[in-house]
């Protein structure tokens, strides 16, 4: 097998086992209640998961077809990885020192002096998330933009990213500073995760077939 092929074969593996982690962890931070420890394990896995599946996924999609947009896109999840894990790790760590600070205060104005602080760095890891939602809702548009010629994904597969992506920029930049969820407006979050599950499960059958000559030769 010519080594180029293999060497993509490779990352595919490695982006298809780090992308159904990725999207495993990334509910049951959303949806359960663990203990400290292994809340910061998963947190801390979370971004490094998907950054490695991203570049992955762009190892993958460049044997058809090698673009500048795709990869930059590539880019802006990689950095929506490092961008997730320091807003997952601070949101703990801001949580978990005025927790204990506030349980072990008993004065009023003290503790309204925590409150304060609390409400400040609050806004830190707000920040962050914003952050975080426009390198991933970037990176999706254009992974989707990529894909709707792509012959493992295709025009539908394609088309839902652009319009997931654009939905969650939409909505953050709409509830700024505030989350959506937390204003009762639509998280498209959940939907993102949901698209790159889809798309995770189609590079489990595009790997497959990959070497056949079904998506072409190699990238230049």
């Amino acid at each position: 097998m010519d080594r180029s092929l293999e060497f993509v074969r490779s990352w595919t593996r490695v982006a298809i086992v780090t992308g159904f982690l990725a999207v495993i962890v990334y509910p049951l931070l959303l949806t359960v209640s663990m203990p400290l420890a292994l809340t910061l394990v998963l947190a801390g896995a979370f971004g490094p998961l998907l950054s490695v599946a991203c570049f992955g996924l762009y190892q993958f999609m460049a044997v058809h077809r090698k673009t500048v947009s795709l990869q930059v896109a590539a880019m802006f999840t990689i950095i929506a990885g490092t961008v997730v894990n320091l807003m997952l790790v601070a949101q703990m760590s801001i949580r978990a020192a005025m927790t204990t600070r506030m349980a072990a205060t008993t004065d009023e104005q003290a503790l309204g002096f925590l409150r304060l602080a609390y409400s400040a760095a609050d806004k830190v890891q707000l920040g962050l998330d914003v952050s975080w939602d426009i390198y991933i809702g970037l990176g999706t548009i254009l992974f989707g933009l990529n894909m709707l010629r792509n012959p493992w994904f295709g025009k539908i597969v394609g088309s839902a990213g652009m319009l997931v992506g654009v939905l969650l920029l939409v909505f953050n930049i709409a509830t700024f500073p505030v989350p959506p969820g937390e204003v009762g407006s639509i998280d498209f979050g959940p939907f993102v995760g949901l698209w790159y599950l889809v798309v995770t499960i189609l590079m489990v059958r595009g790997y497959r077939r990959l070497g056949t000559g079904e998506a072409g030769g190699l990238a230049d």
